[in-house]
């Protein structure tokens, strides 16, 4: 992929004449990472490799501060990540294609939901080498403040999996789960997981939460 473009000069002579030279050259492929609208990540083993601008900035941070930090700093906690850390291997290497909704920290502390699509350049062992595109969906999803193991069960269920599955994953008891599951509902008085979804895209506040809180 080579090196990314210099950060923080889009009107800088040598942005502009690496973006002449792009052109004159027929070689977008840096130019497009670098630019692209959606926020990318090239990873090795959990491990951020390189990222672009719009990925960077999401998160609040440079690409300099994001390059070698392990994923884990981009999550609310520890404990989701590992819970979520390993959430599409089976099907990248069943069909290298995969994508979920989950929730995501900036450097802030702020939570915000993100719809993540990955890909594996070593499919037999898909996170050994990977690129992701996430996409910040804070516009139609504004975060809805939830304890982390709220946080866990909601984004488990924004990936379309059963109580049964979600207990699995958790090493939780079905029952433990349907009781948040039903607490999530009163909380947001409705009756259905569609209707919680709806309710949690119809906040228009941000909020902040303590991302070294384990409530």
């Amino acid at each position: 992929m080579g090196h990314s473009l210099p950060e923080g000069a889009e009107s800088g002579k040598i942005v502009e004449i690496r973006i002449e030279d792009s052109y004159r050259d027929g070689a977008f492929a840096e130019l497009a990472f670098a630019y692209a609208p959606v926020g990318l990540v090239v990873t090795e083993n959990r491990v951020i490799r390189d990222c672009n601008r719009a990925f960077a900035e999401m998160f609040q941070y440079t690409c300099d501060d994001l390059r070698n930090q392990i994923f884990s700093i981009l999550y609310p906690s520890d404990e989701e990540f590992v819970n979520i850390r390993d959430r599409g291997i089976e099907q990248l290497r069943e069909t290298n294609r995969y994508w979920d909704e989950r929730i995501m920290a900036r450097k802030d502390g702020s939570l915000f939901w993100c719809r993540v699509r990955g890909h594996s350049f070593t499919p037999d062992d898909p996170l050994m080498r990977a690129v992701w595109s996430f996409a910040d969906l804070s516009a139609t999803r504004p975060y809805m403040p939830l304890t982390r193991r709220e946080r866990e069960i909601v984004s488990h269920l924004a990936e379309g999996l059963t109580s049964k599955e979600i207990a699995l994953r958790l090493d939780l008891s079905h029952r433990t789960v349907e009781v948040y599951r039903a607490k999530l509902l009163k909380k947001f008085g409705v009756n259905n997981t569609s209707g919680l979804f709806q309710s949690l895209g119809g906040i228009g506040k941000d909020h902040v939460v303590n991302r070294d809180s384990k409530a």
